[in-house]
This record gives structure tokens, C-alpha cells and sequence, in this order.
């Protein structure tokens, strides 16, 4: 049968829309699947200008100048140059990057940098053509991997390892340590192995100097370092295999609640600094001093310890013989630091994997690929080691500097550095926890007691929990 030409006219207005119907969802489909590399083409934008963010240890040690000139000298050739970005180390590509304001490539912790992946204001990156790419292990690029359009990609790469660490000065161990001290007669310090004798440890020096001198002081309202102290115990931030769940929140979950007993304990063989940031604030100088013998801390700051003894009149060479790191100590298993006699349990730590993004405003994707390579190669992360004492997350570069790299690559492997989930809702999490450590330190240290027993521990940590989950559902922090 003939058409009409009305009819005909209206047959061709379907096909055609059907054509253009498919063709846009052909166009969505492979946006979809390019959405992870469709801006990386290789081609490096000639004259490009890069501005970095990295954090304020960086530029204070040197490193950054050697790293963009490095960079620079590398690249001119492209016209290409990569300047410092001149911004907080903390700025938040949220706000200012729609509006042009942002870095072109930033260093962060990986909680701080995957928040920016709900919105697209980082790009998902074609790892596999870094060097890094299979210098870095598993879990470590498990703290970038993230699902968008239905598949799963990589949005950052990896820089370094932070795990907490124990910081003391050798040259303040008492005299007599290989006798009274080491009960294993294994050549390490007690009070290095295991928080009981650190505790016990304190408390002399405290007691004998009048309160003028500390054994470990650290600021307990630090939720980043303070939290581990409930996870060796059962607890834990989120729920779910992936530890995103966060219709779960589980400080007190199993026997959580002990590491606030470990908290109270501490405190007491502190002072009032403690329920605040000053501990934070003068650890360096005040461990140069003498004042303090350890501090808990990351591997990254250990240049600020050596340079404050300098400036307390000690060679470099004596400070870097004295300022020593390592692994942290192990928890008495009852949940005691009285406790010594009944067996130690690894603690697990708060940690995090810090590195690369690159933001989805740049103009360069391509030239700002180039310099996170270029600033993850094993000659820059070795540079960057020297000078900042961090802990690479490149597997063979921690193998070369052993000793302590290679046992903060191992906790990580082992589960026993518990890394940041990687969700907007953890910034809930830091103000209840902080608060109810502070809490904690202030109720032995003003004599006010009232977290004295197990009873008051369990239901001060659970409406930590509460808190926590009624600020990310109830008042929509999430």
C-alpha cells in the first residue's frame, strides 16, 4: 500500500528520531565508557601552565622547588611548567575549582581526595600507563579505587604510607634499661615494645621531676590517633566489607570500649594539654628540650623533630641518632595498662594512603598526567623520603630503604593499619570522637570520675556512635 505524503512525512519523522534517539544514547553509552580516560590522549598541551598543591612540609623542607624544577627542566621542551599553587594545603577543590581557583594536580590523604569523586571534581586516571603502576601494592591503590557509570576506576595514585609511629628520644632512656627494662632480654626497651611499660615508664618520670618532665605525651582528642586504640579492641569506623557502610558506625562494637579505659589510663600520666591541640603544637620543641621522651606522630614530620634539637643546640648527626621512630607499641590484651602479665595484642592504627589527583578543571589533563609520573617516579619518592622522612608506597623503593618502610608496607598488607574510609561521611566521625577522648583525659585529670567504670565507658562510647549516626542520617551529613 502507498503512503500518503502526510503519512510518509511522518514516517520519516520516527526513523529520524529513532536515529537520533540511538545516536544520543551511542553518545552516553561511550561517554560512559570513556569517562575514564577520554581526556588523556597523550598529547601534552604545549605552554601549559600547572598549578600544584602539595602540603606544607613540602615547600618548608625544599622538596617541592626540587620537584618542580626537576619537572620544569624535564618538560620545557613542551613549553610546559608546573608552579606552585600558592594555596592552603587544605583548600577544597569543591569550592573553588568550578570557579577556576583550584590546583591542576593535588596531594592529599586519600579520605581527603576520594570525597571528590561524588561530584567529578577529580578525574579518574589511566594508571596503567604510570612507571608506578605496578610498583604499588593492592592495597594501596584499593584506597582510590571507586565506582562511577557503572564501572570501577582509579582516581588517585599513591605517594606514601601514613601509620602512626612512636617518636622518643634514645638519648633519654634511663641508664640501667638493659637490666630493669628489657624483661625479654631481647635488646629492645620495654616501654618501646609495649604501651603497659610505656605507662609505667611515665608515670616514674612524671613522679620523680615533680611534673616537670613527661614519659609519652601526645594530645589524646586527636581522633586520627587516638581512634586505634578502639579498633585494636574490636571497633571500627563503618560497617561493610568495604567499610563504607555507614548506616553502621561501630566504636563500641565488641569490646571497643576497652580503648577508652586505654585513653583514661594514658591521661592520667599526662597533664591538662592533653584535652587539646597544645601537645600537638609543641611536641617537637618540647621533645628537643628534653621535657617529653616520646610522642605518637607520622613519618613525615620526622625533619621537624631534628631540626628543633638543632635549634636546642645539638649537632644533626646527634639528633638523628636520637630521634628515633618506630613502630608503635603493643596493647595489653585485657584492655589494662596496669596489665603486664597477661599477653599483648598488635595495635591497629589509624592510617592512610596519601598521593596524586588531578582535578577536573584543569586544562592540561595530559601534561598534569605527566607530572604526577614524573613526581611518583622512583627517583622523586626517594628524594622525597630523604627529605621528609615519608614511607613510600612504592613496593620496590621500600624494599631498597628497608627497615621501618618495609614494616609499614607489611601493617598495611596485614590489616593492622586501619586506612581512612574513603566517604564524605567520615567527616562526621572527628567531633564526637574528639570530644569524648577529651572527655576522657579531663574526668581523670580534673578528679571529676565519672568514666570509672566499664559500665560508663560502654555508654559514653555508644552515644558516641549515636552522635556520629544521627549527624551523618538525622541532620544530613553524609
Amino acid at each position: 500500500m502507498k503512503k500518503t505524503l502526510p503519512a510518509l512525512i511522518a514516517h520519516i519523522a520516527v526513523i529520524l528520531a529513532l536515529i537520533i534517539l540511538m545516536g544520543t544514547l551511542g553518545i552516553i553509552a561511550a561517554g560512559i565508557e570513556a569517562e575514564g580516560n577520554d581526556k588523556f590522549t597523550g598529547e601534552i598541551e604545549r605552554g601549559a601552565t600547572l598549578r600544584i598543591l602539595e602540603n606544607d612540609t613540602a615547600k618548608e623542607q625544599g622538596y617541592l622547588k626540587e620537584l618542580l624544577d626537576a619537572f620544569n627542566a624535564k618538560y620545557a621542551e613542551y613549553g610546559v611548567k608546573a608552579v606552585d599553587a600558592n594555596m592552603d594545603q587544605y583548600t577544597d577543590l569543591e569550592m573553588g575549582g568550578p570557579y577556576g581557583y583550584g590546583p591542576d594536580v593535588l596531594y592529599q590523604a586519600n579520605d581527603a581526595l576520594m570525597k571528590y569523586v561524588d561530584g567529578k571534581h577529580i578525574l579518574p586516571l589511566p594508571v596503567e600507563q604510570l612507571e608506578c603502576a605496578d610498583k604499588v601494592g593492592e592495597k594501596a591503590w584499593d584506597a582510590y579505587r571507586a565506582s562511577t557509570g557503572g564501572q570501577e576506576y582509579i582516581f588517585g595514585v599513591p605517594v606514601n604510607i601514613q601509620q602512626p609511629l612512636l617518636f622518643y628520644r634514645k638519648d633519654l632512656l634511663p641508664a640501667n634499661w638493659e637490666t630493669e627494662w628489657d624483661k625479654d632480654k631481647n635488646g629492645v626497651p620495654d616501654m618501646i615494645e609495649n604501651w603497659s611499660a610505656m605507662y609505667r615508664y611515665s608515670k616514674q618520670i612524671r613522679q620523680a621531676s615533680g611534673g616537670a618532665k613527661y614519659g609519652y605525651m601526645k594530645s589524646l582528642n586527636d581522633g586520627y590517633f587516638a581512634s586505634g586504640y578502639f579498633f585494636s579492641y574490636g571497633g571500627y569506623v563503618f560497617g561493610g566489607e568495604d567499610g563504607k557502610d555507614i548506616s553502621d558506625v561501630g566504636f563500641s562494637k565488641n569490646d571497643g570500649y576497652l580503648g577508652a579505659k586505654i585513653i583514661r589510663q594514658l591521661a592520667s600520666v599526662m597533664n591538662l594539654e592533653c584535652t587539646e591541640d597544645t601537645i600537638t603544637r609543641n611536641s617537637y620543641s618540647r621533645m628537643a628540650q628534653g621535657a617529653y621522651f616520646a610522642t605518637m606522630t607520622t613519618p613525615d614530620v620526622y625533619t621537624l623533630f631534628v631540626k628543633e634539637m638543632v635549634n636546642a643546640g645539638f649537632t644533626e648527626e646527634y639528633a638523628r641518632a636520637n630521634i628515633v621512630m618506630t613502630d608503635i607499641p603493643a596493647l595489653p590484651a585485657s584492655g589494662n595498662l596496669e596489665d603486664e602479665d597477661n599477653g599483648f595484642i598488635d595495635m591497629t592504627a589509624m592510617g592512610g594512603v596519601n598521593g596524586y589527583a588531578v582535578s577536573s578543571y584543569t586544562k592540561a589533563p595530559n601534561a598534569a598526567l605527566a607530572f604526577v609520573d614524573f613526581a611518583t617516579s622512583y627517583k622523586m619518592i626517594n628524594r622525597r623520603a630523604e627529605l621528609l622522612g615519608i614511607s613510600p608506597a612504592r613496593s620496590d623503593l621500600a624494599e631498597t630503604l628497608g627497615g621501618l618502610n618495609e614494616t609499614i608496607k607489611e601493617n598495611l598488607d596485614k590489616g593492622s593499619i586501619y586506612v581512612m574510609p574513603s566517604v564524605r561521611a567520615l567527616a562526621q566521625v572527628w567531633t564526637p570522637l574528639q570530644t569524648f577522648c577529651a572527655t576522657l583525659a579531663d574526668d581523670v585529670l580534673t578528679g571529676k570520675n565519672v568514666y570509672t567504670s566499664d559500665e560508663k565507658l560502654k555508654e559514653g562510647i555508644k552515644n558516641v556512635d549515636k552522635q556520629i549516626y544521627d549527624a551523618i542520617h538525622t541532620l544530613g551529613g553524609s
